[in-house]
């Protein structure tokens, strides 16, 4: 019997259709043969003396829990894993300290959020088949705290601000975890931060001096490293994280523990070797095979149950930071021809434990093959490649047109825009502490609408902001983070000078007169020559004849035939004559020894310093101003001369705690040897210019000269003063060594650290 084409497609569609249909069901059984049973609890909530209890009772032995804190303290939030709510199981009893009370069923367990009508401390302890959540109330102003589970009940967690006291990494279980310790419990969250950082914010709290700023990791591993700092009123964690890496917060007690795993893409190469596939369903199709394949969970780590309550079941599509999209699901394989796209996005809700909704315009088949993907990976393709779009709210995911969502957000960008053209004008008055409120104003207009108005009041300093309430938080906001303490950087110089010097000078005088003649009654008994005269002609009126003689100070003349003496005087050296004659004065010798040496040694220690703030330039001087004369038309006049010491600085305290800084560093001073034909000193000059950086409280030299002078003179007589060992009586031996050293040495200190937020 021939069938008509029309026929074979409607039977054809409903094959399908059946096919799908028993995938589903075959997967539905498999995944809950698989799932744990659920204990059922009761939730009920008690009040009296001005306290409340809420009470989770059910027949567990050790459960699993955790409690956090949410909107200011005003909302807490109590998770128990692998719990299960029956009809009627919250009694909600009336209480001073709680207003309302919501318990319900999630993917994970059972969520009970209590919202308190005024702030109140809250501890939390397990009993053998119960939990307690007990809350007491706390004095106007006083800020919330809480405690993690503990084996019994404690007293009120201590009301202040609370302190980080340690930092640490440690490695267990194949995870690094970073350990906060805290003096009490604080509120956090997680946020990221920049590219390959994520930051973990401590709202209202402190860091201690002793507290570590940085902590270094391994450099292979999930976690890095970590910065630590106080930024306004809050405490920033910032980790470093590895490639593809997963990072889970918890708190236990007074500790906040920041787990960190190694990511999927590194994991899931190992995981897939040993993970054995399991097939909860295959149907045989018409044209081609039909199968769904769960791989399990070997993308990612199983958590331990010390963050249950913390982590979701639910597989969330989370953006990458480095800007691809990260999945996270499980993983199964896929394969079908001409499935409606209905029962394939029903599929995907029961392998991912969420919630899809579908529009009426939702409609087609689709073709797909896929092989051990992640389930919202395959749901973001097949989206895609059917031109659909998705808003997801928790685990409730909403499957509709692109354009019709386009159409969507355009209306809330308009239906927003048209609130904040209607919405009430605030004025609120923001004071600015640190900073100029000037300065602020115009970082304060970007965040307002175009409705609003900034304006400043120079006398007191304060910004006058009016716009809507919610521009109005932002602005304030935004001050008070700019507004903070502007580092205040000390900078010291110090400016090191040796010389020393060395002189020796030694120099001979020797010389005489002979005569022979009638006059001197011994002639030499010859026609020619019968007398003879010879003497010294080595003399002038500076010539030193010192020492000569014992009755006068000079012998004039000294009658020098070699007249090379050493510079000698009062304070310098010394001089030895020996002087020797005949009767008659017809022979006649002197020899004047001479010899100098001086050897000096000088230290200089200058040590400028000044304080400045932050990207501020200052400097500091020392000196004295040398009159000289100027001669010009108008006459002589006088005009002055710096010679100083001088520090000029300009410091920037950069993000990790450094020091940046442009220096310049000069000593002048008079050097009244060496000085003009007018008796004007000349100006030794010593400078030094440069742009460094240097740790906070770390010394560096940042320059020196050394300089050696040394020579070595010899004046003698020609010939004479060449011969050996008698030269010496026709020469003068002079040697000159001077040397000098210059030191610079610069050490900045940042003095309000902890005050202006440097890490």
């Amino acid at each position: 019997m021939i069938r008509s084409e029309a026929d074979q497609e409607m039977n054809m569609r409903a094959r399908n259709g059946l096919l799908v249909l028993g995938v589903v069901l075959g997967f539905s059984v498999g995944a809950q043969a698989q799932s744990p049973e659920r204990i059922t609890v009761g939730v009920a909530l008690e009040a009296g003396d001005g306290r409340a209890e809420l009470v989770v009772r059910g027949d567990f032995e050790e459960p699993s829990y955790a409690v956090r804190a949410r909107d200011g303290g005003l909302t807490v939030v109590l998770e128990v894993a692998g719990a299960t709510l029956p009809d009627g199981a919250v009694a909600t009893g009336s209480s001073p300290l709680v207003s309302r009370t919501t318990a319900s069923t999630t993917a994970q367990g059972v969520r009970v959020e209590v919202a308190l009508a005024r702030p109140a401390a809250y501890r939390a302890h397990a009993e053998r088949g119960r939990i307690v959540l007990r809350f007491e109330p706390l004095d106007e102003g006083a800020t919330p705290s809480v405690s993690e589970p503990v084996a019994a009940p404690t007293a009120v967690a201590p009301v202040g601000p609370p302190t980080v006291r340690d930092v640490s990494i440690e490695r267990r279980d194949g995870r690094e975890r970073l350990i906060i310790q805290l003096d009490q419990a604080a509120q956090f969250r997680i946020v990221p931060a920049a590219v390959g950082t994520l930051r973990l914010e401590l709202t209202g709290a402190r860091l201690s001096d002793g507290a570590p700023r940085q902590v270094s990791g391994d450099a292979t591993s999930a976690l890095r490293g970590v910065r630590i700092a106080r930024l306004g009123d809050r405490v920033i964690v910032d980790a470093e994280q590895g490639e593809g890496a997963t990072a889970t917060a918890i708190r236990e007690g007074n500790r906040i523990v920041w787990l960190f795993a190694a990511g999927p893409q590194v994991r899931g190469r190992t995981a897939s070797r040993t993970v054995a596939r399991e097939h909860t369903g295959a149907v045989a199709g018409v044209d081609d095979d039909t199968t769904l394949t769960s791989a399990g969970e070997g993308a990612s780590e199983g958590d331990t149950s010390e963050v249950a309550g913390f982590l979701s079941d639910v597989a969330l599509q989370v953006r990458d930071v480095r800007g691809g999209q990260r999945y996270s699901g499980r993983r199964i394989d896929l394969d079908f021809k001409d499935a409606d796209i209905h029962n394939i996005l029903r599929l995907l809700a029961e392998v991912g434990g969420v919630n899809i909704v579908t529009s009426d315009d939702v409609t087609g088949t689709v073709t797909i093959r896929m092989r051990n993907v992640p389930w919202d990976q395959a749901l973001d393709v097949i989206l895609q490649a059917k031109g659909l779009g998705m808003v997801r709210r928790g685990n409730l995911i909403r499957v509709a047109l692109l354009v019709t969502l386009e159409k969507e957000r355009e209306l809330a960008l308009a239906r927003r825009k048209q609130n904040v053209d209607l919405a009430p004008l605030e004025t609120r008055i923001v004071p600015v502490s640190y900073a100029a409120a000037t300065d602020l104003m115009p970082r304060a207009r970007e965040l307002g609408s175009s409705r609003g108005t900034v304006s400043v009041d120079e006398r007191t300093n304060v910004l006058i902001v009016r716009d809507i309430v919610e521009n109005l938080d932002d602005i304030e906001e935004l001050v008070r983070t700019l507004d903070t303490q502007t580092p205040q950087v000390l900078v010291e110089a110090r400016i090191v000078e040796a010389t020393s010097q060395y002189v020796r000078d030694v120099g001979i005088q020797w010389g005489g007169d002979v005569t022979a003649g009638t006059a001197t009654g011994n002639p030499t008994g010859l026609l020619f020559p019968s007398n003879i005269g010879m003497t010294g002609g080595a003399y002038d009126g500076s010539t030193r004849t010192e020492g000569l003689t014992p009755f006068t100070t000079a012998v004039t003349p000294s009658n020098f035939a070699v007249n090379l003496p050493a510079t000698v005087g009062a304070g310098a050296g010394g001089a030895l004559g020996l002087t020797l004659g005949s009767i008659g004065g017809n022979v006649n010798l002197s020899v004047r020894l001479s010899a100098a040496e001086a050897n000096g040694n000088l230290r200089i220690v200058s040590s400028p310093r000044i304080l400045t703030l932050d990207n501020h330039e200052a400097h500091i001087a020392q000196g004295t101003l040398i009159p000289y004369s100027q001669v010009s038309a108008q006459g002589v006049q006088t005009a002055f001369q710096e010679a100083k010491l001088e520090l000029r600085v300009r410091p920037h305290v950069t993000s990790d705690g450094s020091v940046s800084m442009h220096v310049k560093i000069t000593r002048d001073e008079p050097d009244f040897t060496r000085s003009s034909t007018r008796g004007d000193p000349t100006i030794l000059k010593r400078e030094a210019e440069t742009d460094l950086l240097i740790e906070d409280g770390h010394t560096a030299v940042i320059g020196g000269i050394y300089t050696r002078s040394a020579g070595r003179n010899r004046d003698q007589i020609p010939f004479f003063g060449d011969i050996p060992i008698l030269g010496v009586l026709f020469q003068r031996r002079r040697v000159r060594d001077d040397r000098s050293e210059l030191l610079i040495f610069l050490t900045p200190r940042i003095v309000n650290r902890a005050e202006a937020s440097v890490r």
